[in-house]
């Protein structure tokens, strides 16, 4: 008897060691924010959508989208619908509307949130188009004027 207390004490050991084994998820974040919205979208590193948010599902109220307040109700749905999937890890791309110089103001208040609500940030990136020459802007010869 005391010998297969023993071994089922092992095996015990063993699948709590297999445990601790486990590899950290982990998810690329796609934050981006114009100054009339804020869309968070969720994939996985083979860029599977994990999960997809944006103001518009968050508030009613057509100019709040691009709210930093209204960002962090969208990162705690994010991080509601993750953490379930065993998530840790995340790699963070920002991207503002193209040509802009910075992005909206929601996209500092989620990554703020994220970090708070325990996830590790590995990597924020600015994924910002910019154009290369193009079509030419509207406005005419002389620019837009007043």
């Amino acid at each position: 008897m005391p010998e297969q207390e023993v071994v089922q004490e092992e095996k015990i050991e063993k699948e709590e060691v297999h445990k601790k084994k486990e590899k950290e998820l982990e998810a690329i974040i796609n934050i981006y924010t114009s100054f009339n919205n804020t869309l968070v979208h969720v994939t996985d590193m083979s860029g599977r959508t994990l999960a997809k948010v944006t103001g518009g599902m968050v508030t009613k109220h057509g100019r709040l989208k691009a709210n930093p307040t209204v960002a962090m109700f969208i990162a705690k749905r994010i991080t509601e619908s993750i953490k379930d999937l065993g998530i840790k890890s995340l790699y963070v791309r920002v991207r503002a509307k193209t040509r802009n110089p910075a992005p909206g103001p929601g996209a500092h208040a989620i990554i703020k949130s994220l970090s708070r609500e325990g996830f590790k940030v590995i990597n924020i990136l600015d994924t910002t188009r910019f154009p290369r020459g193009g079509p030419k802007k509207k406005g005419g010869r002389r620019g837009r004027r007043p």
